[in-house]
């Protein structure tokens, strides 16, 4: 039997904020354990928890760059449920009355629906230590220093049909919430995690299948094969006429499949009630429109104008508009009046392998918007070739200068006299009788051979137009085959 996959992913983003969702302790990551907490995020008896602002403003920012609508009354629950790093018992999260709802976001010009973001807490973190048993240990430590840090859990509705499709949706998100400063989206540091829900209904069906959740997966290629493994285990389950189980399951990489970790709660099973320390927030109208005001040109924005206005492809679009950071250099560099479609080739070629080879983000190299401005120039100019061009970018990268200088200093400029390059492309031919005659005898494809000698002797400054142009009137026309 055929089936349709259905994926909801529900995405627990940390919020940038420098204190903590109800205290003041720090949300820096790295600190010792149990390094940065107080009475309130360790749930001592007695304490009043405080909202802090920026949380709800960073919420707010996030909704109205997910097209939500913004609830003008919003109120915080208690989610009970038990487990050792939960130290109150409870999560302060929010239940029937969210921060933001009915969002949605595009990907690949299909509409993903968003069902709600709310605000919630985090918990602390488990370590498991010791040398056998559970996770490969016999006992187990608690740091609470994560414990009460803001979070924005962002719901989409079960319209994703693809693992690819998942992990497109979980992409844009993230480059959406880095463009907008409120996460910073860092996967291996845990400010951007994904719990996925999966499905599978017969072809055709209505009816929504019964679900696994997969919990917790930091990255998106884990997430893209998580899901994958699911369909194929649900798959197996079905054709052999068995019955999928509501559970909450976790990913292992080692194995490349999802294994069970719990049932899954339905939400009565939380128990959820109004926490009685926080009253209802009513957010004006007036701080939304504020809080708009400050939304910048999101990627999508990006995109459509790279495309219709610079005349990129939307593959090359798509990759400047993923880092706000290289979007704001490229637009940095038009402004300087250099060539979009030579600038954006530049950015998206040596520049990324550099900084993937060097393991280094774009903001720590040394490159310039005026020195990127000013290469192009020389190169558009013909003062440069494209060969010492990406030499000399590379030095660029790693070390500040200025590039009419370092042209100089280096001899870099390119060679364009047509007598010195006649005279190079002779002595080339002259070299290479062999090839000469194998030219005439039509194997024009060596004709390379002849461009390349050239370039060698040149030290690739050789202008490639000239050197073409003198090619053409000194090589023997190829006999016709």
């Amino acid at each position: 039997m055929k089936y349709e996959t259905v994926i909801g992913l529900e995405v627990h983003a940390q919020l940038k904020t420098k204190t903590k969702i109800f205290c003041r302790c720090p949300t820096e990551f790295g600190a010792a354990p149990n390094d940065q907490v107080c009475q309130i995020c360790l749930g001592m008896p007695g304490v009043l928890p405080v909202l802090n602002k920026k949380a709800v403003e960073h919420a707010i920012k996030a909704g109205l760059a997910l097209n939500c609508e913004i609830s003008e009354t919003t109120k915080f629950d208690r989610k009970n449920y038990f487990y050792p790093d939960l130290p109150k018992g409870y999560q302060i999260s929010q239940y029937d009355a969210p921060v933001c709802m009915s969002g949605h976001l595009m990907i690949d010009g299909k509409k993903i629906r968003i069902h709600r973001a709310h605000l919630e807490e985090d918990a602390g973190k488990l370590v498991h230590a010791g040398a056998a048993g559970l996770h490969g240990s016999d006992y187990s430590l608690v740091d609470f220093n994560r414990s009460g840090v803001p979070l924005l859990e962002i719901v989409s509705e079960p319209d994703i049909t693809s693992p690819e499709e998942a992990k497109n949706y979980l992409t844009e998100l993230r480059n959406i919430l880095r463009y907008i400063d409120v996460c910073d989206g860092n996967l291996e540091e845990g400010s951007f995690r994904c719990d996925a829900n999966v499905s599978l209904r017969p072809v055709g069906q209505k009816e929504l299948g019964t679900k696994a959740e997969i919990k917790n997966v930091n990255s998106f290629r884990a997430v893209q094969k998580a899901i994958q493994s699911e369909i194929e285990r649900q798959s197996k389950i079905l054709d052999d006429g068995g019955r999928v189980v509501q559970e909450s399951r976790l990913w292992n990489e080692a194995d490349g499949k999802t294994h069970s970790m719990r049932s899954k709660e339905e939400a009565h099973d939380y128990r959820y009630f109004p926490d009685p320390d926080l009253v209802p927030l009513s957010i004006e109208s007036a701080w939304i429109a504020e809080i708009r005001a400050t939304l910048p040109e999101l990627p999508e924005e990006k995109r459509q104008r790279y495309v219709n206005s610079h005349g990129l492809s939307l593959d090359d679009a798509a990759v400047l508009a993923e880092s706000k950071d290289l979007a704001d250099f490229f637009d940095e560099t038009l402004k300087l009046g250099a060539n979009a479609k030579l600038a954006a080739n530049l950015l998206i070629g040596p520049t990324t392998a550099y900084t993937n080879d060097n393991k280094i983000e774009f903001t720590e190299t040394k490159l310039t918007a005026k020195n990127l401005a000013d290469l192009i120039a020389a190169i558009d100019s013909g003062k440069l070739g494209s060969t010492n061009a990406k030499k000399l970018l590379l030095d660029l990268l790693a070390t500040e200068g200025d590039v009419n200088k370092v042209i100089e200093e280096k001899g870099l400029a390119q060679l364009s006299n047509e007598d010195e390059l006649r005279k190079m492309v002779e002595d080339v031919l002259a070299k290479s009788q062999a090839q000469v005659e194998q030219y005439r005898s039509g194997k024009t494809k060596i004709r390379q051979f002849f461009f390349g000698e050239v370039m060698k002797i040149s030290k690739g400054k050789a202008n490639p137009e000239v050197t073409n142009k003198i090619l053409d009137e000194l090589l023997p026309q190829p006999e016709s085959t």
